[in-house]
């Protein structure tokens, strides 16, 4: 069972906004591939920070035979909410996450595959025939939905691809419409595994941070909800991290008054079993706070500072139970 991690200390300029501006976060995982019992995973060396994940693969072919297989990297669906904040992706709309990936250190020319769905259905081609950009978070997205004739956007309301706003912004009320369809893509590429020996995959992108202004654990429960229990469940929040947060706050009686805001990064580790033996024989993993007055807490075992920012987790036939979640609080001097 994974068990507890860890803590971070002080300092990044960052101005606070409003106690409730509060960003969800998307999940994102590694490489999958189409089931083959001849390759096994020999190490993942795996990098978080805010700014960036890196994996790097080290795979194995444990027969006589070289192996082509087809590579997939699926991206979390985006499912657009445009009446909250949602971390979102920023890259293009090509490319949202702004992924790279190399085969044996060569740049690979992956295919991004792109559907949009709604009510379950896949709706692409209809997108297509509308000429509406994929991305319904892009701005283009947006206003090619707001542009379309009567027919068209009530053919989007029926088939839940569009919802309607109406406001007043100081010139009377207006009727706007949203895309509301998810967008779902996966990377692909065929990679060739030669016969008993090694080869290293290494991908990079861009993760989808979450997050809310203040810190929300200090809280009392509420209802049915008690945040300490939830953050000590999913970041493994400790004592010692609870009294280093509480040291900092202005008022001990405003839990919301600690110079923090708090970021969240998931990452799916239990996906891609489909290797020799299932496990990882060799895993690594580096979870970077950024600035050195950030603190950090996350579910691991035998994690090791091993830089002023830096901790290390490493275990050998790995076998992960639970995805990864990562609690950063980003320090800003109160103005």
């Amino acid at each position: 069972m994974m068990k507890r991690l860890l803590t971070g200390l002080l300092a990044l300029s960052v101005m606070p906004v409003a106690a409730n501006d509060t960003a969800a976060v998307l999940t994102t995982g590694g490489l999958e591939f189409v089931s083959h019992g001849e390759i096994a995973m020999e190490r993942e060396e795996l990098f978080i920070s805010r700014d960036e994940i890196r994996v790097v693969y080290t795979f194995r072919n444990d027969s006589d035979t070289d192996h082509d297989l087809l590579v997939a990297f699926p991206m979390p669906d985006i499912v657009p909410d445009h009446f909250s904040p949602v971390a979102f992706p920023m890259g293009p709309p090509d490319n949202l996450f702004e992924f790279r990936t190399t085969f044996n250190g060569d740049p690979v020319d992956a295919t991004l595959h792109e559907y949009a769905f709604a009510a379950g259905v896949d709706r692409t081609k209809l997108l297509q025939k509308l000429d509406i950009p994929i991305v319904p978070i892009s701005q283009e997205a947006i206003d090619a939905v707001d542009a379309l004739g009567a027919d068209q956007v009530a053919e989007l309301l029926h088939l839940g691809m569009a919802i309607p706003d109406e406001y007043d912004a100081g010139e009377g009320w207006e009727k706007h419409h949203w895309p509301n369809w998810t967008y779902r893509a996966t990377y692909t590429w065929e990679a060739t595994f030669p016969a008993r020996e090694t080869v290293t995959v290494e991908h990079r992108y861009k993760p989808s941070v979450g997050g809310t202004a203040g810190v929300a654990f200090l809280s009392e429960p509420y209802e049915d909800y008690d945040p300490a229990a939830e953050y000590a469940q999913k970041y493994c929040t400790d004592d010692a991290f609870l009294a280093a947060v509480r040291k900092t706050l202005a008022s001990a009686d405003e839990p919301w008054s600690a110079p923090f805001t708090e970021n969240w990064i998931s990452y799916i580790l239990t996906t891609g079993g489909n290797w020799a033996g299932g496990g990882i024989e060799h895993f690594r993993l580096v979870v970077d706070k950024g600035e050195e007055g950030n603190l950090v807490s996350f579910c691991g075992e035998d994690v090791k500072k091993i830089g002023p920012t830096t901790f290390e987790m490493v275990k050998e036939n790995f076998w992960p139970e639970q995805e990864l979640e990562i609690l950063i609080l980003q320090r800003y001097e109160p103005q």
